[in-house]
């Protein structure tokens, strides 16, 4: 289920439900939508599931080239 997932994204990455609306969908109530009952479209899904692996990938990489230069 996709708030699910987007639920541990935000506590993982202490992210606001807003900011995450913002970054992923550039709608700042996508999250707290989704909450209150809001089904996405099979292409939205995708795009959220590709923001938060695209996330995760770019973390891991910064924290990478950190320990690189440190």
């Amino acid at each position: 289920m996709l708030i699910r997932s987007i639920e541990k994204f935000l506590r993982q990455h202490r992210m606001s439900a807003t900011k995450f609306g913002r970054l992923a969908t550039h709608d700042p109530r996508f999250v707290l939508d989704l909450r209150m009952g809001r089904e996405p479209r099979d292409r939205m899904e995708q795009r959220i599931q590709g923001f938060m692996a695209g996330y995760e990938a770019a973390r891991k990489n910064a924290a990478k080239e950190i320990a690189h230069v440190g």
